[in-house]
């Protein structure tokens, strides 16, 4: 039974309905297409993570997203 993980940026940014509806038919459409699973026993979930819970080169994604924000001198 194949289990899918997607983690995506809540808030503002998370996904619609509509979204996570292609992203669940999408995940398991590649797992029967390339390793042959059956959909009926792929699992997905989809879990949206507070955007300050994200962190990329030891700094969260807000404190990196402010600093490109501000214009160079």
């Amino acid at each position: 039974m194949p289990y899918v993980n997607i983690k995506v940026t809540g808030g503002a940014e998370a996904p619609t309905t509509a979204q996570k509806e292609e992203l669940i038919k999408g995940a398991t459409e590649l797992l029967a297409r390339v390793l042959n699973k059956k959909p009926a026993t792929t699992v997905v979930l989809i879990e949206e993570v507070p955007m300050e819970n994200w962190g990329v080169g030891g700094e969260s994604v807000p404190v990196r997203r402010m600093k490109a924000a501000k214009p160079s001198p």
